[in-house]
């Protein structure tokens, strides 16, 4: 049969328009239309102008409906509300406001959120603000024309309560955040910089509009993770990006009344919200300006932030990380209560291995160590009623202070825990002279530094700073270190096993081994 033209073009736009169709039944979002076309990593040209993004709504006062509404009256302000899912109670808004749901489901494309914002800037519009005519455009402009080429990103403030320019240092090593107020900062400046712009590494918390490219943005591995502003402030920080603090504000609508059931929700939401940011960015400590600090982990009813060691190798270790801040000070507490328990008893103990490494180094625990030995006489251990239990019956004991001393499953020596469920501990090694003048013990678990020792390291013992008290030790420690690891232990830190990973691979140029 043969097709006449008007057949083959009335085809063809029946199959454009069906594939149209198909493309907007696909599409997780009302606007804009379906990009399948663009094969990710392949760059869009972008429009000039900036879309807002709603992204900080939560709980049924959300104010989602009449913030896009003042943000969709500019004009060529495209207006994006991104969620895991969409605003409940529903809200009603206006035309051309697009919905973006970022919760992935079986019968729909992933979503693509980058697809989502066609104009080369963006902005972060938090709950409640409200528009004002050319300042968009204004933050925009300050971004371009930033001499700073660090300056990525741009602040005004929602409301009539200016932010507070912070500092902010992400170390990924030591798993800790610190803040602090910037030198330029100080109180009898403060009036002066309400009037002028100025860089910052974060914001205390006000609630601001965050202007940023789109290719900047959509360069983080998280974009859109909540709290946008310490998220975006994170990882900016650990690209030596800078914010811009205009002096420039957006008014703010007056919030709805409050009870206090909704105050206290809204408040563990965004502590919750909060603890989780930290948890996915792998932030176990935060230093505040203050002076006061925040932690992340290591409570006596949580596990430990590892798991089991294998080859003298955390896995923090093998991620270019050191020992969590928070098992550090799990640890510190646990040794402290065991020292203290061993002194008491009247037990002949002393700092063993890599714990007397880190007193005499540092005073402290080695930043990257898992655990604490302690050497203690065998013929001692009736005399601590806790391990006196262990040892009779085999069964773990718990003291009244919550920690857990057992019998380790490896051999036999002793393991005190900072609970039951938190498994950071200090082991406790039993020696016995062997009648040749060395000191011995029953279990050796095939360390370098597991050998045999002259019991005259022993008598009379010593002592040394460790983990904020005094703690027994060998009478002259460093020949005692010197005898286990050998020459020059001391000056020369290394992992406890170089064969797996070495400390030089985690030390930058500008870093120097700890002390």
């Amino acid at each position: 049969m043969r097709i006449t033209p008007c057949q083959a073009a009335l085809a063809a736009a029946i199959t454009l328009n069906l594939l149209l169709l198909l493309c907007s039944r696909l599409s997780p979002i009302a606007s804009p239309p379906c990009r399948g076309d663009v094969p990710a990593g392949v760059p869009r040209t972008l429009s000039k102008g900036v879309t807002v993004i709603l992204r900080d709504f939560h709980g049924p006062e959300h104010d989602v409906a009449a913030t896009s509404r003042s943000f969709s009256s500019l004009p060529g302000v495209p207006v994006l509300v991104v969620g895991e899912a969409a605003p409940y109670p529903p809200a009603v808004l206006p035309a051309g406001v697009s919905v973006l749901s970022l919760r992935p489901e079986p019968q729909r494309p992933a979503p693509r959120p980058e697809l989502a914002v066609v104009t080369r800037h963006v902005a972060f519009v938090p709950d409640g603000a409200r528009a004002v005519p050319g300042l968009l455009r204004h933050m925009r402009d300050a971004l371009e024309g930033a001499a700073d080429g660090a300056v990525k990103m741009v602040a005004a403030g929602v409301g009539s309560k200016r932010p507070r320019c912070l500092g902010l240092e992400v170390d990924v090593k030591t798993w800790t955040a610190r803040y602090s107020h910037p030198s330029d900062q100080s109180d009898h400046q403060s009036d002066q910089s309400d009037q002028q712009s100025v860089q910052c590494g974060a914001l205390d918390g006000a609630p601001v509009v965050l202007l940023l490219r789109t290719r900047d943005l959509f360069s983080l591995p998280f974009p859109l993770t909540t709290p946008v502003v310490t998220s975006l402030s994170f990882q900016a920080a650990l690209r030596g990006w800078r914010l811009l603090l205009l002096p420039n504000s957006f008014p703010s609508s007056s919030p709805p009344p409050s009870s206090p059931h909704s105050q206290w929700k809204t408040r563990n939401f965004l502590e919750r919200q909060h603890r989780e940011l930290m948890e996915l960015f792998g932030v176990k400590l935060e230093l505040l300006p203050a002076g006061g600090r925040r932690w992340h982990g290591c409570t006596k009813d949580t596990p430990r932030c590892f798991g089991t060691i294998h080859a003298q190798t955390p896995q923090y270790l093998l991620a270019g990380r050191w020992t969590p801040p928070c098992c550090l000070q799990a640890l510190r507490t646990t040794a402290r209560h065991v020292l203290a328990q061993l002194e008491s008893s009247g037990i002949r103990h002393w700092l063993e291995g890599g714990s007397l490494l880190g007193a005499v180094r540092l005073g402290d625990i080695i930043p990257w160590d898992y655990d604490v030995d302690v050497g203690l006489y065998l013929e001692d251990v009736p005399k601590c009623p806790w391990l006196a239990a262990v040892a009779a019956t085999g069964r773990p004991v718990e003291d009244p202070q919550g920690f857990f001393w057992e019998k380790a499953a490896e051999g036999e020596f002793f393991r005190v825990h900072f609970s039951r469920s938190n498994r950071l501990h200090v082991d406790l090694w039993p020696f016995y002279p062997d009648g040749r003048g060395m000191m011995t013990k029953d279990t050796w678990l095939g360390h370098g530094q597991d050998v045999e020792f002259p019991e005259s390291f022993l008598v009379p013992l010593g002592s040394v700073t460790f983990a904020g008290a005094v703690a027994k030790a060998p009478n002259e420690p460093r020949k005692f270190l010197e005898f286990k690891f050998g020459p020059g232990a001391v000056e020369n830190p290394q992992y406890p096993n170089p064969g797996v990973r070495r400390l030089e691979q985690d030390l930058g140029t500008s870093n120097k081994p700890p002390r």
